[in-house]
């Protein structure tokens, strides 16, 4: 395990970041800022059992040089694919060894410690491909967004639809005019297809000899480890995950994020099944706001309501809508409903249509990315100079604030005990509604039972929390002791 303290391997990242933009000039005879296309870039993975294998293999043009996870036994099977890799536990000592060496680094491990190992990477002038949700935080996002600008990086959120046709096509209808004004939208998935609305483990479970859970925990309250949380099913857990809205709606809210060249909302509203303190709920619903924007030549930006739904929810099948035909594509839909026509697509933008039938021929305006090449569309940027770079489909300046949405809507869930739609200023990232002496409980357990064929309702509540800095707590999380985000550019 690494003992470096965090100003050790930043400090040594600052100087490694001034000295190379990519990998040391004198090392392979680079000059000018960028790598010469056919050179290889040298990539570390961490967080790769599971998406984060399948990212490296579409990686696998360059030199994949440094592989870390926190548990071994799930990340074995990479680690065996590529042998020549030095192997970690802990993502910053493999900073503090080999930062001189690393050019880009793939980011897939549990979403609460997105923000904190991208965040080093970049400041330490490296490339980074980090997967959905990019953050679990709204300041967490802001930050990526801000850092990815300040140390000119080439970046990309693991959102890989951003760089489909199908997204591509829906936004070029829209600007066309085809379905005229929109101000509704709703969205929907068939997730979670993990557990989710758990009540919290009473007892704790053996920690596996190949998993170092005080690390899986990394900046969270490190709780006793359970099997229900790892492998994989984190992401019901508030303190690890973000639910099926965090997880999905990356995917498949990305057309209408680039599309409706929406901002920050200004209202947001949620409900759900059991709200519970600590594990997402089974089902839930969203209503994020967004004010007018500026109009495009052919069609205007009006106010406009974009509407989530997951656990089984669904939106009502638009008038018209073919009888009989299935509208989940691949893990969901989006229903874009203007007001001459509506448009419809899949999970990551899928298959778009019209619901008249008609077949838009629209100028093909937004840039193309080969097929199943998100990965590769990174290393491209990556080897470019900063000057010259051509943004990737899902850089941090659309994914960052295009995150901020997502985990807006985990805000409008986690606070719905307030009763009310909440108002919000999103460059000073705060609720404006929420008085500084406002409560709420969340519930901590259910005892719901049946005695001699009778209900009991029985459930454990907190204590009344303090509304405003709860609220404060989720936009922008405080880390324990030994983990500290990068400052925030000014």
């Amino acid at each position: 395990m690494s003992n470096i303290t965090r100003r050790s391997f930043l400090q040594k990242g600052t100087a490694a970041a001034a000295a190379l933009t990519i990998v040391p000039n004198t090392v392979l005879g680079k000059s000018h800022g960028h790598t010469a296309p056919t050179d290889k870039l040298n990539i570390a993975g961490i967080g790769i059992g599971g998406m984060g294998a399948a990212n490296l293999r579409n990686m696998e043009t360059e030199n994949i040089v440094a592989l870390c996870d926190v548990d071994w036994k799930y990340a074995k099977g990479t680690f065996d694919k590529y042998p020549q890799a030095k192997k970690y536990w802990d993502y910053r000592k493999m900073y503090d060894e080999m930062g001189k060496s690393i050019d880009g680094v793939m980011v897939a491990t549990a979403d609460h410690t997105h923000a904190i190992i991208s965040a080093d990477a970049i400041s330490m002038g490296k490339h980074v491909y980090c997967q959905k949700p990019l953050t679990h935080s709204v300041y967490e996002s802001r930050l990526l967004t801000k850092l990815a600008d300040k140390y000119q990086v080439a970046t990309q959120m693991g959102n890989q639809g951003s760089s489909g046709e199908g997204v591509n096509l829906t936004c070029e209808w829209i600007w066309n005019g085809e379905i005229g004004e929109i101000t509704k939208v709703e969205a929907f998935t068939d997730r979670p297809i993990w557990p989710q609305g758990l009540m919290t483990p009473e007892k704790a479970d053996k920690i596996p000899s190949t998993l170092n859970w005080d690390l899986f925990s990394g900046p969270a309250e490190v709780r006793p480890f359970n099997n229900i949380y790892h492998p994989w099913n984190w992401r019901g857990w508030w303190a690890y995950g973000t639910g099926a809205l965090g997880d999905m709606a990356c995917h498949i809210l990305h057309p209408v994020f680039k599309s409706l060249k929406l901002g920050y909302p200004t209202k947001v509203q949620g409900s759900s099944t059991l709200l519970l303190r600590d594990c997402a709920p089974q089902a839930q619903h969203v209503k994020l706001t967004f004010p007018a924007r500026d109009n495009m030549p052919k069609v205007a930006m009006p106010e406009v309501e974009v509407h989530w739904y997951d656990g089984g929810l669904k939106p009502d099948l638009p008038a018209g809508y073919p009888a009989g035909r299935e509208m989940n594509d691949q893990g969901g839909a989006v229903i874009f409903h203007g007001t001459k026509d509506t448009l419809i697509c899949g999970c990551y933008g899928v298959n778009p249509w019209l619901l008249s039938g008609r077949k838009p021929d629209a100028p093909k305006v937004c840039r193309r990315v080969p097929k199943n090449a998100h990965e590769q569309d990174w290393i491209r940027a990556a080897k470019e100079s900063a000057a010259n770079r051509v943004p990737t489909a899902s850089n941090f300046a659309e994914a960052g604030p295009f995150n901020e949405m997502v985990v807006m809507g985990v805000l409008a869930v986690r606070l719905q005990a307030l009763n009310k739609e909440l108002l919000w200023d999103g460059p000073n990232m705060r609720f404006t509604n929420i008085g500084d002496d406002e409560t709420l409980k969340i519930v901590i357990r259910d005892g719901f039972k049946i005695h001699d064929g009778h209900p009991t309702f029985n459930k454990t509540m907190t204590d009344p929390i303090n509304a405003k800095k709860f609220a404060e707590e989720l936009i922008k999380h405080n880390y324990r002791d030994g983990w500290k985000l990068v400052d925030m550019p000014r």
